[in-house]
């Protein structure tokens, strides 16, 4: 871009140089150059400082991030164990429900085959007396023999055994005295079996369930006042007796005998003991469980649990608990487990019988 003359500033004069003296000395360099090179310096320890700084702090968090990080790797390592041990045990659950599901599923099967067999054969044998007698003797004889193998009932079995045994004597078939002789030694065979009331014995486990809540534990025993004889007389001893009385008594208490053979009464707090009597409710119910699946061995461990509680926790001076103590004791000699015979080989019988009849019509 041109400028003209007239737009451009007149150039300045230029100074005359000063005449330099002979006798003065060199002037000293300016005093901000000599401190440039401490000025960097310390700005570069500045720097390396601000990097160390960030350096450590990058460091420390990182380091904390690594502890956080190893302690959710714990976690999630500790909780996939244990993920991986409930599904071992949900599969080990399914498993076992699906070998009972399918031990259920044959029996039912084999029920339903059985009951199916059943109506055919009444079905077939309807137009027929004899034939409907014998159906109803094999089923009396399945019905005993069910009862034995899987309740153990004893009177329902020997009542089967005995309206088969009736059956087979109003037909009056000479070819039936052999199944009638077997059905007959089985019922003495039954008759000979101790004999197990387990509704007499429900019925006291019953009772004694209702008592818990009312027997006194031996905690809440109080001791029984002073007998008032006792203050009249000291009242009318004259005050030297008195005082040997209450010297007496002041040095009997220096010297305390106790008998440490026998346990200390427990003391319990009030939830303890509200559990104390829910749990001997539920020894007892057990028991009776125990009673109507035939287990002797839980009937009478569930009986000798809930006596030690009586005995330990409860006032045995107490009658209600003396009788209760006893009950158990008689409850707990009963036996309520007995060997039942096989009558599987009288229904063998019957069924031989009756097949080869059936040959024998076609």
């Amino acid at each position: 871009m041109n400028h003209s003359p007239q737009d451009s500033p007149p150039p300045a004069a230029a100074p005359e140089p000063a005449a330099p003296a002979a006798s003065a000395p060199r002037a000293p360099e300016p005093a901000p150059l000599r401190r440039k090179p401490g000025s960097a310096a310390w700005i570069a320890v500045l720097a390396v400082m601000l990097f160390a700084w960030q350096w450590y702090d990058n460091r420390s968090e990182i380091g904390a991030l690594r502890q956080d990080l190893a302690r959710k790797l714990a976690d999630s390592d500790t909780q996939n164990k244990e993920s991986r041990l409930v599904a071992e045990q949900v599969r080990e659950a399914v498993a076992e429900a699906q070998v009972k599901l399918g031990v259920l599923e044959s029996r039912l099967a084999e029920s339903q085959n059985q009951q199916i067999a059943l109506e055919a054969l009444y079905q077939e044998l309807s137009r027929n007396r004899d034939e409907w007698a014998y159906a109803e003797i094999e089923q009396s004889l399945l019905i005993a023999s069910q009862q034995l193998q899987l309740a153990g009932n004893v009177k329902a079995a020997l009542n089967a055994l005995q309206t088969a045994d009736a059956r087979l004597q109003r037909l009056q078939r000479p070819q039936l005295t052999g199944l009638r002789k077997a059905i007959n030694r089985d019922i003495e065979r039954l008759k000979a079996l101790p004999h197990v009331d387990t509704v007499a014995i429900s019925v006291r486990l019953d009772s004694l369930i209702a008592q818990v809540d009312g027997l006194p534990l031996a905690m809440e025993v109080r001791p029984q006042p002073a007998a008032p004889a006792a203050a009249a007389k000291e009242a009318e001893d004259n005050l030297w007796m008195r005082f040997w009385r209450d010297t007496w008594a002041e040095l009997r208490q220096l010297v305390r005998v106790q008998q440490m053979d026998k346990a200390d009464v427990p003391l319990l707090a009030p939830s303890q003991t509200f559990f104390l009597r829910e749990n001997l409710k539920l020894r007892l119910i057990g028991a009776r469980l125990a009673l109507l699946a035939r287990d002797a061995t839980s009937y009478k461990a569930d009986l000798k649990a809930a006596r030690g509680w009586l005995g330990r926790y409860y006032d045995t001076r107490n009658n209600n608990v003396t009788h209760a103590l006893a009950l158990l004791r008689t409850l707990h000699e009963a036996e309520v487990s007995i060997e039942v015979p096989d009558i599987t080989a009288t229904l063998e019988a019957m069924r031989s019988h009756r097949l080869s009849r059936e040959r024998g019509g076609r």
